[in-house]
């Protein structure tokens, strides 16, 4: 196999790698007649992704020498990100990329033509290896979005970098929307959604009813927008109900993309949620009728300990907080009027004890909470340690 890439289409190739490492650490090249496959898989399955570049986007492409059978290897995602680790090298000083596999040897190899004769080459060990395919079929998707990669790119920039998952959805008015997932076991202590609204009139293609959602992962979802939105192209999203892969696709007269992406099973395949001010996604979490209807924080706050206060000191070690500041432990009728009976005592604005409550998960009585700065809890816990 042997194939040379010129001009900007250098710099193509390295967005596309960038974008295999966001899921796989291997990378499978296969040459085929239709052009040069780049795949990777996650180490859980859970992820496939493939670029197949048409012949027409090298100057020179070889599938294999004539009389021999195409090969295929298995690289380290490591070793070939390597080569284009630096885009901005890549742009300013490689004229042209030469990539070549031959069985006479067990290597790989890179050369990269810059500027002023300088010529770089990389010999990558390899391990040959058997065709990496994944099953899926587009068509058979019921529901497809399809809008400009901008588009969905400036969409998922207010979402923080450390979210892992995010809900597509069709809200009212057929406006789709973007919302960061929170799991029902972190939801009171991760209040914080972030949700966007997009108008239908900016897609291309919507073809899917009010009420629908998938949840997925951010961080190969953002990969493939990196790379489409560098190549000015459009993104198409194919799924189903919750559960089912979703397939992300990109067309070109030069290449093709596909990132097939597992979706969270939810207990139901609508998601009510997407109608439902951030305040109340809370709500179907708490076992407690609490009142999140207003939009007083105080309250707020004071139900949500409520809640806290039973359920969260089963689910954080008691070793949080010092031996000294240990709240005794609620195995009779007195505890339990005691703690029934604390929202009452403290109206308005919730004192440090109840965010104390928040994130240690127990709450104090007015009689055991700390009334200042204490040397004496200090010299006691030392002298239990």
């Amino acid at each position: 196999m042997k194939c040379l890439v010129t001009g900007g289409n250098v710099k193509v190739l390295g967005k596309a790698v960038h974008s295999l490492s966001r899921i796989g650490d291997e990378l499978y090249l296969e040459p085929l007649d239709d052009g040069l496959s780049l795949r990777t898989v996650n180490s859980s399955r859970s992820a496939y992704a493939c670029f197949l570049f048409a012949p027409l986007f090298f100057q020179l492409y070889q599938a294999a020498t004539p009389g021999q059978d195409p090969l295929r290897c298995k690289i380290l995602m490591k070793s070939f990100l390597s080569v284009f680790r630096s885009l901005v090298m890549l742009e300013k000083t490689v004229e042209k990329c030469c990539i070549s596999l031959s069985g006479r040897n067990s290597f790989l190899v890179i050369q990269l033509h810059c500027k002023y004769g300088v010529k770089k080459t990389h010999n990558l060990s390899f391990q040959d290896c058997e065709s990496l395919q994944a099953v899926f079929d587009p068509s058979s998707c019921p529901h497809v979005l399809r809008a400009p990669a901008k588009l969905l790119g400036e969409a998922v920039l207010p979402f923080p970098l450390a979210l892992a998952e995010v809900t597509l959805g069709i809200g009212r008015g057929r406006r789709v929307i973007l919302r960061s997932y929170q799991e029902e076991a972190d939801s009171t202590v991760k209040a914080m959604v972030t949700e966007i609204s997009i108008g239908e009139e900016d897609f291309q293609q919507l073809q899917a009813q009010e009420g629908v959602a998938i949840t997925f992962c951010l961080k190969e979802f953002r990969g493939l927008l990196s790379f489409a939105e560098s190549a000015n192209l459009s993104l198409s999203i194919h799924f189903d109900a919750p559960g089912r892969p979703a397939i992300f696709a990109i067309k070109d007269s030069l290449l093709d993309g596909h990132f097939v992406l597992a979706t969270l099973l939810e207990p139901s395949p609508h998601s009510p949620e997407l109608h439902q001010p951030a305040p109340q996604l809370q709500a179907h979490s708490t076992p407690y009728p609490d009142d999140f209807a207003n939009d007083d924080i105080d309250s707020y706050m004071i139900a949500m300990e409520t809640t806290v206060a039973s359920e969260g000191s089963r689910t954080l070690p008691s070793n949080s907080l010092s031996p000294g500041l240990q709240p005794p432990c609620n195995c009779g009728p007195n505890s339990e009027e005691e703690d029934e009976a604390e929202p009452s005592a403290v109206p308005g604005t919730p004192p440090p004890k109840k965010f104390r409550s928040l994130f240690f998960g127990s709450i104090l009585a007015p009689a055991h909470s700390p009334q200042g700065p204490s040397p004496v809890l200090a010299e006691d816990s030392e002298g239990e340690g």
